[in-house]
């Protein structure tokens, strides 16, 4: 006859067993995803160097903005998941740095998709200022205002920080995962987040959709250019879809809390995995994809540098700025 201790131990080793493979199978279902999309979007901003074309006019300058600041949102998550998943707690400086990039990146990708939008309208609404309006020296004036706003956004978040009575804690090891609502350590830090996040989102949200009605309009009048307008409706509604998915993000974590409450912790850990690819992953790679696929200059040199064919002969597509304004106006 089996000893009843034997058993109870074979069992929980089984369940160990299958925890472990979970974990193992959960973490490279979603850092898979994680890594072709920073393999794109790595890619995407090689290609947005590689050529004066893209050097040279402003909606592939803002682009790149938008993708840097999403890469770089996309790789500090992956980090902490990959952290989390480790069961390795940071100290609260350290998460405090990786935290504090992250709200810099988060209001950056909304700002610079309203710089786009904003830079469609003009395109469509007033095409012949649109050359002296939307210059390269005004689109960098706008990223560092940009930039700048965001930081300001961090700076007033490390004051928030400063505040906190860190030499009460007996240690500065934290005693959770490392992540955005970790750092929110007192009532008014939670408080400030919100509202700030409320307003960067709802601002980027009436500016896109007012872009849009106008595009909308001036594509019924008598004089407009039907095909850019056409575009400039599609490209504008995608920005709407990427406004939406970002902000989707700022609610990843308080609907986990909330799931928290009604559901088993291994149904949560499986939910948790599920938002964090669709969620996190797939809006931060968007971007890429979209203008990837549907510009027809970015899209050539974009296959020719994902097959790894790197050569001399890029040259060889012979893009000028001209055509290209002309193609995606």
């Amino acid at each position: 006859m089996q000893n009843p201790r034997q058993s109870n131990t074979n069992t929980t080793v089984v369940v160990q067993y299958q925890g472990l493979l979970e974990l193992v199978l959960f973490s490279v279902l979603s850092t898979a995803p994680s890594c072709v999309c920073l393999f794109i979007n790595g890619t995407m901003l090689i290609v947005l160097r590689s050529k004066p074309v893209f050097r040279e006019t402003s909606r592939y300058i803002l682009l790149y903005n938008l993708l840097l600041a999403d890469t770089v949102l996309l790789a500090q998550s992956q980090l902490l998941y990959i952290l989390a998943a480790c069961r390795i707690r940071l100290t609260y400086p350290v998460c405090g740095v990786l935290t504090m990039l992250a709200n810099l990146t988060t209001v950056i990708s909304p700002l610079t998709l309203v710089m786009m939008c904003l830079e469609r309208y003009v395109a469509v609404c007033f095409p012949l200022r649109h050359t002296s309006i939307i210059t390269i020296r005004n689109t960098s004036v706008a990223i560092v205002v940009v930039w700048a706003f965001s930081s300001l956004n961090v700076l007033f978040c490390v004051l928030l920080l400063l505040n906190f009575p860190f030499g009460d804690l007996q240690s500065l090891q934290m005693t959770d995962f490392c992540g955005k609502e970790s750092m929110l350590l007192d009532q008014v830090s939670d408080v400030y987040d919100k509202v700030f996040t409320y307003l960067v989102f709802l601002s980027a949200g009436v500016t896109v959709t007012f872009s849009y009605i106008a595009v909308v309009v001036a594509a019924r009048s008598v004089s407009a250019n039907k095909d850019s307008a056409r575009k400039a409706r599609n490209t504008l509604l995608l920005h709407v879809v990427q406004l939406g998915l970002s902000l989707s993000s700022t609610i990843h974590n308080p609907l986990l809390i909330a799931i928290s409450k009604v559901l088993d912790r291994i149904v949560i850990v499986r939910i948790q995995i599920v938002f964090y690819v669709f969620i996190i992953i797939f809006p931060r790679c968007l971007s890429a994809l979209i203008y990837g696929i549907r510009d027809q200059t970015i899209r050539p040199v974009l296959m020719y540098s994902l097959c790894c064919q790197w050569r001399r002969s890029l040259p060889q597509f012979g893009f000028d700025r001209n055509t290209v304004l002309e193609n995606n106006t």
